[in-house]
């Protein structure tokens, strides 16, 4: 993991997503974010929201997170969203929209790593399409949740590891240590 060349990607950490089953991942992405903020690397925030006449409306007669309260992130993150170094709108499971995508090229960011909800499908999906786009995706598993259950967590991560490798599939744990060794070691002049 290339610390100097990443940004973190926090993925819908939004109140109609956190519910029993995907709450444990609010503390665990806040401490990620401050440890990553700490040593002053970016921060990118994802919301997504749903529309009238969507694919989710058609094919899964889904028809939530159109409006506020549920597409506002969670209140525990609004204040790290705030001063995030960008927060990207979506309507569909990528973050990889236009705007994501030249911000990400024109920042020379290299890793992308990923936490938040849904492990499955949003985080997943953001994942593989950075594989394919060259960047090094990490995916921060203890940081991740789903609000379909932790069965479908453990299943997200199962197809990840087939779409993007293990090795890409990291814990905080991890990433703390990768961050405190960028931040001790030494600067060339």
């Amino acid at each position: 993991m290339d610390i100097g060349s990443a940004a973190l990607v926090v993925i819908d950490m939004q109140n109609g997503f956190v519910n029993h089953h995907s709450g444990h991942a609010v503390p665990a992405v806040s401490d990620l974010i401050a440890q990553w903020t700490a040593v002053g690397r970016p921060v990118i925030f994802t919301r997504y929201f749903n529309y009238p006449g969507s694919s989710y409306e058609r094919f899964f007669q889904w028809h939530r997170l159109q409006e506020p309260p549920e597409t506002d992130i969670v209140p525990e993150l609004a204040e790290a969203a705030a001063h995030a170094h960008k927060v990207i709108d979506k309507t569909g499971y990528t973050l990889f929209t236009p705007e994501a995508d030249g911000l990400i090229r024109r920042a020379g960011w290299t890793d992308l790593v990923f936490c938040g909800i849904a492990t499955e499908s949003c985080v997943l999906k953001s994942a593989a399409d950075a594989f394919e786009r060259d960047y090094a995706p990490w995916i921060v598993t203890d940081a991740c949740a789903t609000d379909a259950g932790p069965d479908v967590h453990d299943a997200g991560l199962v197809v990840a590891r087939r779409l993007i490798g293990s090795s890409q599939l990291v814990t905080t744990d991890h990433v703390v240590g990768q961050l405190t060794a960028f931040v001790g070691a030494p600067v060339l002049e």
